[in-house]
């Protein structure tokens, strides 16, 4: 009978975080598969959880899992934990989860801190609906493909940075989001920790704060979702200047036929496909 697989999340600071029942799992498991286990070895010597570690993280995720597969198959309960928080989440844990899916074995989750839910609760910004991006890639393509995406992002939006990636990353979101310096930003650094601070201000008076004092910590940042109704009058006033031949023809680029095109059309400006047909008809010779 093959063993399950546990995603058992850590403090992302606080130690009184660590939940009973996550302890329990560890002390019982036959295996952690840790990110850093010299890291991961404090942890578990204050809570006096004695149990094997391997290690699994980036650099090892894809041969190591098939590893920790066959372990799995074996009958062993293997307990997966991150450096601070719920493995699988912006972590190399992802990989392993899919693998077992696919191999039909057993995963459960054990919850508890994750920094991104604890930075929204925190940020006093929209929570119903958000997006959650982790660190942006450092790829120059990459990334300009998810700041595009982003852009008029209505969501609320969660990024995590490092200290010495954090005006880059405050440059770049305001010259690529729409109203951009304008947004409402939450900074949310050393959650759960002694020091814990959440600055709510604004993208570019976030900037002018780091002009003379450098980033500490990691951060989690929370940013406002771009309006609706801000974005509708945009998106409005721009069918507005352009022709409906034109609107039409947007939409054939993309790989839409002549039909699925004016059906679009007519949604964006809020008319009948019958009044798309009818002045596409009026303006041909």
């Amino acid at each position: 009978m093959a063993g399950i697989l546990q995603l058992c999340a850590t403090p992302i600071g606080n130690l009184g975080d660590m939940s009973p029942r996550i302890i329990e799992c560890l002390q019982n498991a036959d295996l952690i598969a840790a990110e850093d286990t010299r890291n991961s070895l404090k942890l578990l010597n204050h809570f006096g959880i004695h149990t094997p570690m391997t290690s699994y993280h980036e650099h090892n995720k894809v041969e190591k899992a098939g590893v920790l597969i066959r372990q799995l198959r074996e009958g062993k309960n293997i307990a997966l934990i991150t450096d601070a928080g719920t493995p699988a989440i912006s972590d190399p844990g992802e990989v392993l989860v899919k693998m077992c899916a696919d191999e039909g074995i057993e995963v459960t989750s054990l919850p508890g801190p994750c920094a991104c839910i604890t930075a929204l609760t925190l940020s006093g910004l929209d929570t119903r609906r958000f997006v959650f991006e982790g660190f942006l890639s450092r790829d120059k393509k990459e990334r300009r493909e998810a700041l595009n995406r982003l852009e008029n992002e209505t969501r609320t939006v969660i990024i995590y940075e490092a200290p010495h990636h954090l005006k880059g990353t405050l440059e770049d979101l305001k010259e690529n989001l729409a109203c951009g310096g304008s947004r409402k930003i939450a900074l949310c650094r050393e959650l759960t920790k002694k020091f814990e601070e959440v600055i709510r201000t604004t993208i570019e008076s976030a900037l002018a704060k780091y002009e003379d004092e450098e980033p500490k910590g990691e951060y989690v940042l929370v940013i406002e979702g771009r309006s609706e109704d801000d974005l509708k009058a945009e998106m409005t006033a721009k069918w507005e200047n352009m022709s409906i031949e034109d609107h039409v023809k947007m939409y054939e680029d993309t790989g839409l036929d002549r039909k699925e095109a004016m059906k679009k059309a007519a949604k964006d400006r809020g008319v009948s496909k019958r009044d798309i047909y009818a002045a596409l008809q009026k303006d041909m010779p």
